[in-house]
């Protein structure tokens, strides 16, 4: 895959690695089920706990939650949080599927502006999944050098956007956005 972009990857059903805030991501297409369960593969971990989904803009989530759900008077709170390092847990549409939701009714989504994320999100018109760029139970690369190095990442990773993170120095803050409850700080 010498020649292809990382457009082309996510539409033929690869996995790619890409800077966030923090740290380099793993992801995919969202709607695609044998994508997404190859990153779960690769990243051994459980369907059962769902995924986030990054997106350039709001409007790009709509399709995977509900956003009736959303009271009037936290709109705008929860708009404004993004763009950021924060991923909040939204009620998520029916007909978002488990693959990516897991046990939940909700789907965790961030919205950011990290520049090779928003260029991509926005050549392909939707968000991608988001999962920490290591295998369950591994520090998260921070670099994409540093998933180069890593054979047991870089042998399955079907394309490495080499750009740089945010700088921020912890993952994403994980909320629940109608309540606040923080699920990871």
């Amino acid at each position: 895959m010498n020649n292809s972009t990382a457009v082309d990857v996510f539409i033929d059903g690869g996995i790619i690695a890409y800077p966030t805030e923090a740290v380099f991501g793993l992801g995919c297409d969202p709607d695609n089920k044998m994508a997404v369960e190859n990153l779960l593969r690769l990243k051994k971990r459980p369907v059962e706990k769902g995924l986030i989904l990054l997106a350039a803009n709001y409007s790009q989530l709509l399709p995977y939650i509900e956003d009736g759900l959303i009271p009037q008077d936290k709109r705008f709170e929860v708009l404004s949080r993004w763009p950021n390092g924060i991923t909040q847990v939204v009620p998520k549409n029916k007909l978002t599927p488990a693959w990516l939701t897991g046990r939940f009714d909700t789907i965790a989504v961030r919205v950011t502006d990290q520049p090779d994320v928003v260029a991509l999100c926005k050549q392909i018109n939707k968000p991608i999944v988001s999962t920490s760029a290591n295998l369950t139970g591994e520090e998260p690369a921070k670099t994409w050098q540093a998933i180069e190095q890593n054979s047991a990442l870089s042998s399955k990773v079907d394309f490495i956007i080499k750009g740089q993170t945010l700088g921020f120095t912890q993952p994403s803050t994980i909320i629940d956005a109608l309540t606040g409850e923080t699920f990871r700080s």
